[in-house]
C-alpha cells in the first residue's frame, strides 16, 4: 500500500465517493465489488464496462487510461520522473515515461518560457524569432 496526495479541491468528491462506494473503516478497500467484497480480476471487465456506461463514456477505453489521465497533469504540474515513479508505484523510469504525454498547452508553455529565457539573456539560442511562433 502507498499513500498518494491529491489536491484539496478534490476532497469533498473523494469523501463522497468513499462514503458511497468504499468498504467502511480506515483499512477498508477503496474499490469493492458489487456485493461489497474485494474486486476480482475475473469479473472486473464487466464492472468496468458498467461504470463506463453509467458515466456516459463513449467507446471502450481500457482501465489503464486512468493512469494516463492522472499522470499527465502531474507531469504538467512539474513533477519529476522520480516523483511520478513514486506516485504511480513504478520501479523504473521507462515504466513511468509510458504514462507521460505531451500536451499542446504544455508545449506552448515550454516555448513561452524559452522565449522569456532568450529575452532575459539566459538562453543559449541566437538569432531572432517571432514571438509566439509555432513550428508545425
Amino acid at each position: 500500500m502507498r499513500s498518494v496526495s491529491f489536491p484539496a479541491e478534490l476532497l469533498d468528491e473523494v469523501m463522497r465517493n468513499l462514503e458511497q462506494f468504499a468498504a467502511p473503516g480506515r483499512d477498508g478497500q477503496v474499490f469493492v465489488g458489487p456485493q461489497g467484497g474485494q474486486l476480482r480480476r475475473s469479473n472486473f471487465r464487466d464492472d468496468w464496462a458498467k461504470a463506463r456506461k453509467a458515466a456516459g463514456v463513449a467507446g471502450e477505453p481500457h482501465f489503464h487510461v486512468l493512469r494516463h489521465t492522472g499522470n499527465t497533469p502531474a507531469s504538467t504540474a512539474g513533477a519529476s520522473t522520480r516523483e511520478l515513479m513514486t506516485r504511480m508505484g513504478h520501479s523504473s523510469s521507462p515504466a513511468a515515461l509510458i504514462y507521460q504525454h505531451m500536451t499542446s498547452d504544455r508545449d506552448r508553455a515550454i516555448a513561452d518560457r524559452l522565449g522569456a529565457m532568450i529575452r532575459g539573456g539566459g538562453g543559449a539560442a541566437s538569432g531572432s524569432s517571432e514571438e509566439g511562433a509555432e513550428r508545425t
